[in-house]
């Protein structure tokens, strides 16, 4: 995969990212399809902003498929939490149908989201299960991986994850500009060990990798707090 940081405002083609990202061509088919359909559907619901369909090979699937590199060498179950219109989740289902192995899950409480989701499972034969509920509401899934996409800041999302995460799991997090903040307020309520990696799309933005996340307790830890 190249490492280049290409403007986030690049209106990349599928070769623009097939180029970037190498995948073979049947990957490349299902990331082709899965684009044809956010175009279709974003029309009629909400799934991301108008403009930033036209940067979907860019801002969306190349920075998706980034996060392959930081997965553990084996894995059998994925879990991506407020999926939306399926970044990064749908690009790591496409991922494990490649692989030939492993599960993902998606987790979105809008049901017009969720239809969507199951539509492009369906349609690209991927090994994703869909949920339309909470996260919160939600049976342990016991992940190997969990990932997220702007979906809340890291005391309120680990908060989330916990209950769904292995004990050995670890946390994959795409994170903008605000990451050192969140992590220095994730640290009151949370142990956890952090590497952080440089966006491959947005130098300013990075990719968290979080092992041994456990909840503190005791007088370090603030009193109800997420």
């Amino acid at each position: 995969m190249r490492t280049d940081h290409p403007s986030v405002d690049t209106r990349w083609t599928a070769q623009d990212f097939a180029d970037h990202s190498n995948v073979p061509r049947g990957t490349l088919s299902d990331y082709v399809r899965w684009e044809s359909l956010l175009s279709k559907w974003n029309k009629r619901i909400n799934l991301v902003a108008p403009k930033e369909v036209a940067a979907f090979w860019n801002r969306h699937a190349f920075d998706s498929y980034q996060l392959n590199q930081y997965l553990p060498e084996t894995w059998d179950r994925l879990v991506d939490l407020g999926s939306g219109g399926g970044f990064p989740g749908l690009s790591l289902g496409i991922f494990a149908k490649a692989r030939g192995s492993s599960e993902v899950h998606l987790v979105e409480s809008v049901g017009k989201k969720t239809s969507f989701l199951k539509t492009v499972t369906r349609e690209l034969g991927l090994p994703v299960t869909v949920h339309t509920e909470r996260v919160e509401e939600l049976a342990p899934l016991n992940a190997d991986v969990i990932t997220a996409r702007a979906f809340a800041p890291l005391p309120k999302l680990f908060a989330y994850a916990a209950p769904h995460l292995k004990p050995d799991g670890i946390l994959i997090l795409p994170k903008g500009e605000t990451a050192d903040n969140e992590v220095k307020d994730a640290r009151v309520d949370w142990n956890f060990n952090l590497e952080a990696f440089t966006s491959a799309t947005d130098p300013s933005a990075s990719i968290l990798r979080i092992t041994e996340l456990r909840a503190k307790t005791g007088p370090t830890a603030k009193t109800g707090s997420t």
